[in-house]
């Protein structure tokens, strides 16, 4: 799994105007499969974006998809993890054996 840290690098007025396009796009790797958490950071500097495990390299082509990318509108910092444990009641891939 990926925690994916964005952060904003331009006008807060510039994020508005893209955030419709950036929600579809949200939309769509929601529904695909390969996002699991979303939402801005408090304060709304930035986002967070919690993904599902996939290729590193196949992590990286969705995050050059998003409009704010596309825009460059936000930097993007990545952190794998491996998921252990996971609370009884999420419904969230459960996490690999070792």
């Amino acid at each position: 799994m990926y925690i994916v840290s964005l952060i904003y690098t331009a006008s807060l007025e510039r994020i508005d105007d893209a955030l419709p396009a950036h929600r579809e796009y949200l939309d769509a790797q929601f529904e695909a499969g390969n996002f699991i958490a979303a939402g801005p950071k408090m304060p709304r500097d930035g986002g967070v974006i919690i993904a599902s495990h996939m290729p590193r390299a196949r992590l990286d082509a969705l995050l050059a998809a998003d409009p704010f990318a596309q825009q460059e509108l936000a930097a993007y910092d990545v952190t794998e993890f491996k998921a252990t444990r996971l609370a009884p009641d999420l419904n969230l891939p459960r996490p690999e054996t070792p």
